[in-house]
């Protein structure tokens, strides 16, 4: 289902036939790097990554990370959405790309838009983020989109020291 369109993206629920790309996205460095290890080690492994994780948020939520495509040819590039954290009072901006897509303004042209469907479409008044203190393409990215430092935070016992981030809508 379409979430939304900007000038060169659509974002959409990702479905069972995205197993591939997300399989891709997941086992990228970047991801495993920054947002963690999934145990996604095959096609079944993404198939249940996509059915227990990314389709229980839309029916949990009304929302949650959308599969980023080109307009022109519906490549996927990326993931981009609202992310509710039982952790966290506010709901969480989520994004990642493959690599190949970045520095190209994908990311931030998603977020904009998210950020704004989010506004309107969920009536939020504040979004968050998170990162490790080391994502410096994250950070220059939240900074660029108007998210303010707030704090350094743990999620779960024994996690990373992450850095919490806040926009007002």
């Amino acid at each position: 289902m379409k979430i939304l369109d900007t000038d060169r993206l659509t974002l959409r629920q990702v479905s069972l036939e995205d197993a591939e790309f997300i399989f891709r996205l997941l086992n990228e460095p970047s991801w495993l790097q920054y947002i963690g290890d999934k145990n996604v080690r095959n096609l079944n492994d993404a198939e249940t990554y996509i059915r227990n994780v990314l389709m229980k948020m839309y029916s949990q939520h009304g929302f949650g990370l959308f599969l980023v495509e080109h307009k022109t040819d519906q490549t996927a590039i990326g993931l981009c959405g609202l992310i509710k954290r039982k952790e966290l009072e506010d709901v969480d901006l989520g994004f990642a790309f493959l690599s190949k897509y970045w520095g190209k303004g994908y990311a931030m042209e998603a977020a904009l838009a998210i950020v704004d469907y989010g506004r309107r479409v969920h009536n939020l008044s504040t979004v968050v983020a998170i990162t490790l203190p080391n994502n410096y393409r994250s950070l220059n990215l939240l900074k660029k989109l108007g998210f303010k430092f707030k704090q350094t935070i743990h999620l779960g016992s024994g996690s990373e020291k992450l850095e919490l981030y806040s926009m007002t809508l």
